[in-house]
């Protein structure tokens, strides 16, 4: 079974599509600005996808040949991929980042929603470049192909088939017939929660761009800001509550939104994995709360509470966002943030991580095995939601989270060659991995990642798309197997 490049690269003239369309809203912000150089540099960018990528479609018809599985992970990984090479190309040549790298870097970490940075100063660029930077991130959070299976329906792809390989979490449920009408749903809660917290932010005193940027980062769980201090930028309480209430709701499933509308709201807290979700946000944020105010680092309750609640929502959706350094916390308190970056988010969010849900289905596997050695006899089933989990889907979360692990430890490996500390080191890799942003020490809230070697910076980017892409399918490119035929 050979690769059906006919597919692949007709999916990749309608992502340089894609991309050209998504650079027009830049070049305005760049044109209201007065920003002359930036707005050259999204010109010199923009029409050449338009140009290809017609000429793409149209010398590449519709296969009549469906697409496999093994087109689907190629066609997303090389989107991904391409998507960051070529957003990459106006921060390089408008001399906003001086290095392509660190251009690269700085895009792979927005369409991946990681929200790790190079700069050093934010706040010195232009609005446009800001505006761009942040808009990946809306554009990443529910995925470029879905995205591009809600715009350009017709394409002739398999469109199911392939977002399945790019939607974060074990799998991707149909909420209509179509995929198409499935993908355009989905943006229509993604687009009403854009325009309801960007409302809410301007009520706050917010510019209409800083409510713009601060939501996109919020509802693709991103977390680059337009200021150095990050949402800390902002002193009012309401202002962080708003954003608190939507890195919450991004981090849902976004088909329980779907069930809500149909079946009541209390249909969705049946749901395991949400409600192992908020209780995770509530218990870890009370514990921080008492080791912050019983070792004297806050003084004031109402603002423990809020930063608290704030870092603790941030770090479980794999926001980034920060209100305050939790790297100077208690040990206890780090700790409890160092494994919220392994949790992650609910599947079918726009967040990151290991998925909730795979951790809660871990967890009952080693109950289970611990049950067998006591009773060897007996016929034990792990359940989900009061259904049975099938084996081979227990087999695939185990595999997965292993293989997250060893991708951690192999990358730490790598990293490590800089020479940094061992926390920075792992933190780095595995706030990459996760799609989370910050991470600790050299790299914490207040910190950025410009001090890594090139080398490094290609690896952490890397790691950035395989953690987005669920490792498997972006990985699953380097095996002999994939490319040989007569093994696949």
């Amino acid at each position: 079974m050979t690769v059906n490049f006919n597919s692949v690269i007709r999916m990749m003239g309608m992502l340089l599509l894609v991309l050209g369309v998504a650079f027009l809203p830049a070049f305005v912000v760049a044109l209201i600005y007065h920003e002359g150089t930036a707005a050259k540099s999204f010109l010199t960018t923009m029409f050449p996808c338009f140009l290809l990528g017609f000429i793409l479609i149209k010398t590449f018809r519709p296969s009549l040949i469906r697409p496999k599985a093994r087109d689907g992970f190629l066609i997303v990984s090389l989107c991904w991929l391409t998507a960051s090479l070529i957003g990459a190309v106006p921060l390089w040549i408008s001399g906003s980042v001086s290095d392509y790298i660190d251009a690269f870097f700085e895009i792979c970490s927005g369409f991946s929603t990681t929200g790790s940075s190079i700069l050093t100063d934010i706040e010195s660029l232009p609005k446009s470049i800001l505006f761009w930077r942040s808009f990946t991130h809306w554009l990443g959070g529910m995925g470029i192909i879905v995205f591009a299976m809600a715009l350009l329906p017709s394409i002739g792809v398999g469109g199911q088939l392939i977002a399945s390989a790019e939607t974060p979490g074990p799998s991707l449920d149909k909420i209509a017939p179509r995929f198409s009408d499935t993908a355009k749903n989905l943006y229509l809660i993604y687009l009403l929660f854009t325009a309801v917290e960007t409302l809410l932010l301007l009520f706050g005193g917010l510019s209409f761009f800083d409510a713009l940027v601060h939501t996109f980062g919020t509802v693709g769980t991103g977390g680059f800001s337009s200021y150095n201090s990050s949402v800390a930028q902002f002193t009012s309480p309401y202002v962080q509550w708003v954003i608190i209430i939507f890195m919450v709701l991004c981090g849902i499933n976004f088909n329980l939104y779907f069930i809500m509308m149909k079946h009541g709201i209390k249909r969705v807290f049946r749901d395991s994995e949400l409600r192992i979700y908020l209780l995770l946000i509530g218990v870890v944020t009370a514990f921080i709360v008492i080791n912050l105010l019983t070792s004297g680092t806050y003084q004031n309750v109402g603002d423990c509470i809020r930063d608290s609640a704030f870092q603790v929502t941030s770090i479980i959706t794999t926001t980034g966002y920060a209100t305050a350094d939790y790297d100077i916390w208690p040990t206890f308190s780090r700790m409890l943030i160092f494994l919220l970056m392994l949790t992650g988010a609910c599947s079918s969010s726009t967040g990151g991580g290991v998925k909730i849900i795979r951790i809660l289905v871990s967890l009952k596997l080693i109950r289970r095995g611990v049950s067998l050695k006591l009773h060897p006899s007996r016929v034990i089933t792990v359940t989900l939601n009061k259904r049975e989990i099938p084996t081979d889907m227990a087999t695939g979360i185990a595999n997965f989270v292993f293989f997250y692990i060893f991708v951690v430890f192999t990358g730490s490996l790598l990293i490590s060659l800089n020479g940094f500390d061992l926390m920075t080191t792992i933190s780095s890799v595995l706030t990459c991995v996760g799609n989370v942003g910050p991470g600790f020490n050299l790299i914490g809230p207040s910190m950025n990642f410009s001090m890594f070697n090139d080398f490094s910076k290609m690896i952490l980017s890397l790691l950035m798309i395989a953690g987005r892409l669920e490792l498997f399918t972006f990985f699953m490119l380097l095996s002999p197997h994939y490319w040989n035929s007569n093994k696949a």
